[in-house]
């Protein structure tokens, strides 16, 4: 690799070059030879979540679409490494492909973002901006009088979109609200108990050819043993349940010491029925936990919850 960059493919919004622009400093500072000018070279890809602004990410196969593109240059061997929102990625990643590094987690969170009103005290029948089932689910089993309406698009076309009156609020992630220096746009933090987080929310993931042993190796000062296991928990759940991009499902998972915590949650989408469990037991058992919370969700699950 010594004769050409190292290439990192990345989507090209602000978000996702700000996150990879996080990874790429953490590497030159953790592989003193990456420092060098030209060491390393940003390849932006525009993926199918990025093109289609236009529909739902339901409606046109989910938010594996904002990986795809970037999943085919790895196989193809035009980028050595990708970095990804966690969430953004499949449950079950392409032949070939390994999720090799999950630096250490940032605030899981969702934000309520509006013109100084709590989720509590905004109108009734205030219209709330988002594309997220999970979202639109919780957010309707705490307050039935909201109008929900499908906003799409990066951080800041949202908010312009707020200010032009399209919504009176929006739920974002608190972490991508942070690392675009927007913190203060928050109004309120929405605690777990009223929007638990998405699968892998807060975690980025790097993820590389299997095979790849030396781009392995360069990773490794950068994986963070703790969130790389509540994230593997999290998504054994997820492919547990094995639901569609149509099927709200919520879920976290944190460590204590050598303990480690999964609660799961799976609504219908008007938010009018939920599950919602709660595991524990050893942090080297975590994807083992995490899929046990998984069957036992979809065990109680009906037909209104949209599970094949």
């Amino acid at each position: 690799m010594a004769s050409r960059p190292l290439r990192i493919g990345t989507r090209g919004s602000p978000m996702a070059l700000r996150q990879t622009a996080i990874v790429r400093d953490r590497l030159t500072a953790a592989q003193p030879e990456l420092a060098k000018t030209g060491a390393v070279e940003i390849v932006t890809i525009r993926t199918t979540g990025d093109r289609v602004q236009n529909r739902l990410l339901a409606e046109i196969g989910g938010k594996g679409l904002f990986a795809k593109e970037i999943e085919e240059a790895l196989l193809a061997g035009r980028i050595d490494l990708a970095v990804h929102s966690l969430k953004d990625l499949e449950t079950w990643l392409p032949d070939g492909l390994m999720i090799a590094c999950v630096p250490p987690r940032d605030d899981p969170r969702d934000a309520f973002v509006s013109r100084g009103l709590s989720l509590a005290s905004v109108p009734r029948g205030a219209k709330v901006g988002t594309a997220s089932l999970r979202r639109q689910a919780q957010l309707l089993r705490h307050r039935r009088d909201l109008s929900i309406v499908p906003i799409r698009g990066n951080v800041n076309t949202r908010l312009r979109k707020m200010e032009a009156g399209e919504a009176d609020a929006l739920v974002l992630a608190l972490c991508g609200l942070q690392r675009l220096d927007l913190s203060g746009k928050a109004t309120e933090i929405l605690p777990r108990e009223v929007m638990l987080p998405a699968v892998g929310q807060g975690a980025l993931a790097i993820e590389c050819r299997s095979a790849d042993e030396a781009v392995r190796q360069l990773l490794e000062p950068l994986h963070d043993p703790i969130s790389a296991a509540c994230v593997a928990a999290e998504r054994a759940m997820l492919a547990a349940l094995d639901g569609s991009c149509r099927t709200p499902i919520a879920g976290f998972a944190e460590a204590d010491g050598d303990r480690l915590m999964i609660e799961g949650l799976l609504l219908n989408e008007d938010g009018s029925k939920e599950i919602r469990g709660r595991l524990e037991g050893g942090l080297g058992d975590a994807a083992q936990l995490g899929a046990e919370l998984g069957k036992e969700l979809r065990s109680g699950a009906g037909p209104d919850f949209g599970l094949g």
